[in-house]
């Protein structure tokens, strides 16, 4: 045998165990999911950990109609490990470079899900913050390396995007929630001056991610889906606070208009280059 064939049999390899890697990962965090709706035995994530991630538990939290998006992002990523799966899709450099980002996405999400299982609200924190780095490192390869049709774009792009936008905004949520069950004063500065804040630094990332990304679409529906429930739930749930909801409505507007002018830009450039090469 010789090294060129060892080496492509060794890719070859590779390439499958990838594969392999995120069909189980997937599989997983389904497994998972189950367990975190209360479907499976487990208990519903709302009311784990002393119900400290419910709707009510703190001005952050986003109303509960908003976890059904999970249901969108779970099919996508089941529609990702079967489309990377496919033989044409196995030598594909831009699954090979995001592949292994994806499983250990769908790893951390089944190790949240377990943390919150266990009242263990405060491991929940890095697991929540390693999670959106991976996300983030994953989206900036979709954005390095373009996907070669609109089925790539869809299960890939737009799996991922709309991943990392919800992640963002539940990861807000989450230090909030473990924050406050530590019984963190907020140093004597109001809560819903709090809110506000991080509100607003979960609009600002939504904005930088807008302008990043050129006007994604993904991201910015999964983020503003999170943003306008938290706006829903702060108007007409407890705790009450029509600051927050308004700020979280401002914020929300001002990613999507980012991203709507981000995207005409891409589509501005486009039209002229062919005009001025």
């Amino acid at each position: 045998m010789t090294t060129t064939s060892t080496a492509a049999t060794t890719t070859r390899g590779g390439d499958l165990a990838r594969q392999l890697t995120v069909a189980v990962s997937a599989l997983l965090a389904v497994i998972g999911s189950f367990i975190g709706s209360g479907a499976a035995g487990g208990t519903p994530v709302q009311d784990a950990a002393g119900g400290a991630l419910a709707a009510d538990a703190t001005l952050i939290a986003p109303g509960t109609g908003a976890f059904s998006i999970w249901s969108l992002i779970y099919s996508g990523l089941l529609a990702y490990a079967v489309w990377q799966f496919l033989p044409a899709q196995r030598i594909a450099e831009r699954h090979r470079r995001i592949g292994y980002l994806v499983a250990a996405s769908l790893l951390l999400n089944a190790a949240w899900i377990l943390s919150i299982q266990f009242d263990l609200l405060r491991l929940s924190v890095p697991i929540i913050g390693a999670l959106l780095v991976v996300l983030i490192a994953a989206f900036r390869r979709c954005l390095a390396l373009p996907p070669r049709n609109a089925l790539d774009a869809l299960a890939t792009d737009g799996t991922v995007g709309l991943y990392l936008g919800w992640v963002t905004v539940a990861t807000a949520a989450n230090v909030t929630a473990a924050l406050v069950a530590a019984g963190f004063d907020g140093w004597g500065i109001p809560p819903e001056t709090w809110a506000v804040v991080v509100v607003a630094v979960a609009g600002l990332v939504g904005v930088a991610l807008a302008v990043w990304d050129r006007g994604r679409i993904a991201p910015t529906l999964s983020l503003a889906w999170g943003l306008s429930w938290i706006a829903i739930a702060r108007l007409t749930d407890t705790p009450e606070s029509t600051v927050t909801g308004i700020a979280a409505i401002i914020a929300a507007v001002a990613v999507v208009l980012t991203t709507v002018v981000a995207r005409l830009a891409v589509e501005l450039r486009r039209r002229r280059a062919p005009r001025s090469s």
